[in-house]
């Protein structure tokens, strides 16, 4: 019997649950899609407030409880839940913690005032993600990213958690889609994002204008793979990662039936 291929989507945004860009649909088809072809799929996004958990079917899934967040000095309760995404056999994982995501908005309050924690915010959620991979032992063959608030995680995977078992064997593709904030994530976003002795100064470097960009940039940098999720990107990142040399880029195309990121996941995990 051929052993699946296992493909791990990490979003901000997932349709039905959440769509604040048009790729939060792309990443519902793409997961849909692979699950019914050759690979086994699973997916983690932020349990923001506004995901109502009745409609949805969310639950807390008791034996991934009791992990704790380190983001500097403090730790952070994780709580995930998770649900089956409509009309598909595969499970969406929700990452929560009571004093980051459970407020009534996303990034921005309901005078559209930027959260100050969005960094705090965007720290908990990647590392949280990697420790809740690592928690139930599902050595994922591709990850995924997508959405700005996932910039942190492939460079996480190539410095503190490099040396992990399950994701010794992880390529790691990344999206970019079109800026959506034009605030800064913080004055202490880097001291805030190096979360081990393992992450040097330069390995954060990209990430120094703490702003939309910079997340897409570092993410793609990263990256084993670069696809464009958006016909309107940042005009400079686009030029920068057109062509990229030792990574597979993916340009958008709004025509396409996703069989090019089956391709693209298929080439990766030879």
């Amino acid at each position: 019997m051929v052993t699946k291929k296992r493909i791990l989507f990490i979003a901000n945004e997932i349709s039905p649950y959440l769509e604040l860009t048009e790729f939060a649909e792309t990443v519902n088809k793409l997961a849909i899609k692979a699950n019914e072809t050759s690979f086994e799929v699973r997916c983690i996004m932020p349990r923001f407030g506004v995901i109502n958990e009745r409609r949805h079917r969310l639950h807390e899934v008791v034996r991934l409880s009791g992990i704790n967040v380190s983001i500097g000095n403090d730790d952070y309760p994780l709580q995930i839940k998770v649900a089956s995404l409509p009309n598909a056999r595969l499970q969406v994982y929700f990452l929560d913690n009571e004093d980051l995501f459970k407020r009534k908005f996303v990034f921005n309050d309901e005078q559209e005032k930027w959260y100050d924690d969005n960094g705090l915010r965007t720290a908990f959620y990647c590392k949280g993600a990697l420790e809740t991979v690592k928690k139930f032992g599902w050595p994922p063959d591709i990850i995924h990213c997508s959405g700005w608030m996932t910039g942190l995680i492939p460079m996480y995977l190539k410095t503190v958690y490099k040396k992990e078992p399950v994701f010794s064997h992880s390529k790691i593709v990344y999206t970019i889609g079109q800026n959506t904030f034009k605030e800064k994530l913080g004055s202490d976003f880097l001291k805030m994002i190096n979360i081990n002795p393992l992450i040097k100064p330069k390995d954060i470097e990209v990430f120094k204008e703490s702003n939309n960009t910079a997340m897409f940039r570092g993410g793609a940098t990263y990256a084993d793979a670069v696809t464009f999720g958006t016909d309107k990107p940042d005009k400079k990142l686009a030029e920068e990662f057109a062509k990229t040399r030792g990574k597979q880029v993916l340009h958008y195309n709004a025509e396409s039936d996703l069989s090019d990121y089956l391709h693209l996941y298929t080439e990766l995990s030879k």
